[in-house]
């Protein structure tokens, strides 16, 4: 979220927030009437006096001490939300909570007439020591309240080096009267996004535009209204943008109020050239507005205020290696003669990326793996293969991997990474799908983690959890998320390059503004032998692709932003293509225009829909006899599934998340007698499972992650003798367990952290006897401690769930 986006205190609005969370709870469950309306009471009353120090904390631009508080104030609402749980057959939780909720009121009550006056007296003493010191001697720091989601950039923050200049300069450029846009530019991995992100914390400037400032990751693809819709609809009052001008005029309208707090700051980070014009449409004539424009390239529309990042000089090169390659915790007991060492940093030409990565390669690495990388620097590679010789350099750690035995193909595994768009996080489900087909890794999800693993144990790509916890605990790819720095995906693209386009494995195929390559004129209907196909495409796209052949095509990749896509027809021999991937990373799901007219989907083994409607599917004439997998991520369902009772017949494994439109599963589904794998998750409108469900008799895993309107699991359940592993950890709803729970015969593993509105277990889960594996919360822990449970057969395993949400962020 981008600095300025937070209106008003972030104390008070929480405050506000458990105050309106404890007057709809009060209505609801009259059981805690009296004490709720205590507590709301005493939030009442404190609420004016936080609402004026974060007043006043703003006008001085002065950090507010609110941790304590905070907690305080989230476990306030933990509490009431828990308490919204406990119906009236629950005697013993009514004044149990009751207690609880009257020593809550008691504690905020002497936090705030004890804690927050000795604070706010610290506070007083320490503006009077402070106020007539030089706020310029702060220049250099790396303080700030900017929010402009560094997340994962705060490890980098720590090792910034020779940022120190640059940063004194390009301040004094963006602070220049007549600089309404400046560019920050220099070759890929030298840093720019970490200076523009520095200068965003710089003191002086947060003192100057405050929380106006707005941190926007532009790249290749973007538009304007995609721009627009994903980084300001939420304060703007907007929705979907049908037209450019519509959500330039939004834009405007938005900075001009914003405006009226002071000075605004607009950082358009990895512009392309492509994209210049979305900075001559972003120049509004709002006094006290600044862009800052980051870029690998020179762009001619804002030459006058051009500052080139320069590489590192040889003193701050050496630090930063050393910094990578002997970290303070590092055990490795070899240290190289200083002498490698300094022909190993003259050989990365003060390029920073250049300098991590091959610091991190060689880290706790023996003598000979330094030798071998300067002897084969020595024999012509380079670190880049145009004018800053780092693309070959980098290539070293790629054709490492060639020397892994156990892991035949992960060389082409990394080199497969560069078929997703550039600035997306790539799920790590959908690459153990298109790798168990095309390398025939074991369907078992962790061996194709232990490959990921070995290149973020590289540096060549970065593993993004989206959860720590009990949902992923029997799952190694699910929750996983893959990300790779601009230039190793280039690096990917470039070494899959290196032979004729008729010889290439894979084919990797980018359109904008419905421009194809040259070679795919020139080849005509001569035919691609290439396994994979990855086409990007833009939101302007409309050309046919129909032209090509490409009969040995394996894995097709559809990356699209547009409203409407239409399948390629390609002329290709039965039974090739296995796995079909289509992501749309367009402001509204993609209609699919022609599936029921596309017979080269008849073989097909696994399918991935992201942001895609999938009505189509119900009036599609393809039978997908041969589907094992179906993934429908972020899809638009509807009533896809109202004819398909004999369309899948081989299906062993359904994928759903983030549907917002499933209410209830699809009663159609419950007729595939294969299906092993069920997962259904935050689907936050799903509310109930049809009895048919117990039909699915060879399922042997069932996820119901976060579909937190669920309210019951049907009895039908005790007909899945075969089912080893149910997931319903966070479904908040969830008010009692099936009581035909112990005919679970083969129940192995049962995550339920986060289940609060459970107040009791079957007694028949006493029947099981078989070792089980629970793992859930401490509220929960103590329901399975009432049962009489064989303890040597029972492993409670008590977790408390930590989500990271940043793979939602879709970087235009």
């Amino acid at each position: 979220m981008a600095a300025g986006l937070i209106e008003g205190g972030i104390v008070g609005s929480l405050i506000a927030e458990l105050q309106t969370f404890v007057i709809d709870v009060a209505v609801k469950n009259i059981y805690f009437k009296s004490e709720l309306e205590s507590l709301k009471e005493t939030l009442q009353s404190i609420e004016p006096n936080f609402r004026d120090i974060e007043k006043y904390n703003k006008v001085l631009d002065r950090a507010e001490k609110t941790e304590a508080f905070i907690d305080l104030l989230n476990k306030g609402k933990k509490l009431v939300q828990r308490c919204s749980t406990i119906g009236s057959w629950n005697v013993v939780n009514k004044y149990r909570y009751s207690d609880k909720l009257n020593e809550y009121n008691a504690d905020l009550g002497r936090f705030c007439q004890v804690k927050v006056q000795l604070e706010q007296l610290g506070d007083i003493k320490e503006i009077l020591v402070k106020v007539n010191r030089v706020n310029d001697v702060l220049d250099h720091a790396m303080g700030g309240s900017f929010v402009g989601g560094f997340g994962e950039d705060r490890e980098l923050m720590d090792r910034v080096f020779g940022l120190d200049l640059p940063l004194v300069e390009l301040k004094e450029m963006v602070l220049l009267k007549d600089s309404s846009v400046v560019l920050l530019s220099a070759p890929g991995g030298c840093g720019k996004t970490t200076l523009a992100k520095l200068l965003c914390r710089d003191p002086k400037i947060q003192g100057i535009y405050k929380k106006n400032i707005f941190f926007v990751t532009v790249s290749k693809m973007a538009s304007i209204t995609i721009i627009v819709q994903n980084q300001f609809q939420t304060k703007s009052g907007k929705g979907q943008y049908e037209k450019e001008d519509e959500a330039l005029m939004q834009l405007k309208c938005f900075l001009e109020k914003k405006r009226e707090t002071g000075p605004i700051l607009l950082v358009l980070d990895d512009v392309w050239p492509e994209g210049e014009p979305i900075i001559r449409k972003f120049r509004f004539n709002i006094e006290g507005f600044k862009i800052l424009v980051t870029s690998r390239s020179v762009l001619p529309s804002i030459n006058r205020f051009t500052y080139r990042l320069n590489p590192l000089n040889e003193q701050d090169a050496m630090s930063l290696f050393d910094h990578s390659a002997f970290p303070a915790d590092s055990k490795s007991s070899y240290v190289p003669y200083p002498e490698i060492v300094k022909k190993i940093v003259e050989n990365c030409n003060g390029f920073p990326l250049a300098l991590i990565v091959v610091g991190q390669s060689l880290c706790g690495r023996p003598e000979v793996t330094w030798k071998i990388t300067l002897d084969k620097w020595s024999k012509g590679q380079s670190i880049l293969d145009s004018s800053s010789d780092l693309l070959d350099k980098l290539q070293t750690s790629v054709d490492a991997l060639d020397e892994i035995k156990d892991k035949p193909d992960l060389k082409n595994c990394y080199l497969d990474l560069g078929s997703f768009p550039e600035d997306q996080r790539i799920p790590a489900i959908a690459l153990h799908d298109m790798w168990v087909e095309l390398y025939n890794l074991d369907e078992e999800d962790m061996y194709t983690y232990e490959y990921l693993e070995e290149l973020a144990m590289r540096n060549l790509v970065n593993l993004v959890p989206t959860s720590i916890g009990a949902s992923n605990l029997h799952d190694y790819c699910n929750g996983q998320y893959v990300t790779q720095h601009d230039l190793l995906r280039e690096l990917a693209i470039y070494l899959s390059n290196q032979e004729p386009i008729e010889l290439r494995k894979r084919v990797i195929l980018e359109i904008t503004d419905n421009k194809l390559p040259k070679w795919w004129v020139e080849k005509g209907q001569e035919p691609i032998n290439a396994r994979l196909l990855s086409i990007s495409t833009d939101e302007a796209f409309s050309l046919s692709l129909d032209s090509i052949q490409v009969p040995k095509v394996e894995v097709l990749i559809l990356n699209s932003r547009t409203k409407n896509y239409s399948l390629p027809l390609f002329v290709q021999e039965p039974g090739q293509l296995k796995v079909l991937i289509i992501a749309n990373y367009g402001g509204c799901p993609a209609e699919l225009n022609n599936f029921s007219e596309v017979d080269y989907l008849s073989n097909l083994k696994r399918i991935r829909f992201e942001h895609v409607s999938i009505s189509s599917l119900s009036t599609s004439l393809v039978k997908l006899s041969k589907l094992q997998k179906m993934s429908l991520i972020m899809c638009e369902i509807g009533k896809a599934f109202e004819n398909c009772i004999n369309m899948f017949p081989d299906l062993v494994e359904i994928e759903i998340a983030y549907c917002a439109d499933l209410v209830g599963f699809p009663v159609e589904l419950c007729n595939i007698g294969h299906l092993k794998k069920l997962s259904i998750t935050e689907c936050n409108e799903l509310s109930a499972l049809p009895e048919a469900l117990g039909a699915l008799t060879s399922l042997e895993v069932l996820r119901l992650h976060s579909c937190t309107k669920l309210e019951r699991l049907p009895e039908s359940i005790g007909n899945l003798h075969k089912l080893k592993s149910l997931d319903i950890s966070d479904c908040v709803s969830l008010s009692k367990m099936p009581v035909r729970m112990g005919e679970l015969c083969d129940l192995r593993t049962l995550c339920m952290s986060g289940c609060w509105g459970l107040s009791e277990l079957p007694h028949s889960i006493e029947d099981l006897h078989q070792p089980l594996k629970v793992i859930c919360d401490d509220q929960n822990a103590n329901l399975w401690r009432l049962l009489d449970y064989p303890p040597a057969k029972l492993e409670l395993l008590v977790v408390e769930e930590a989500k990271n949400l940043n793979w939602l962020h879709r970087s235009l």
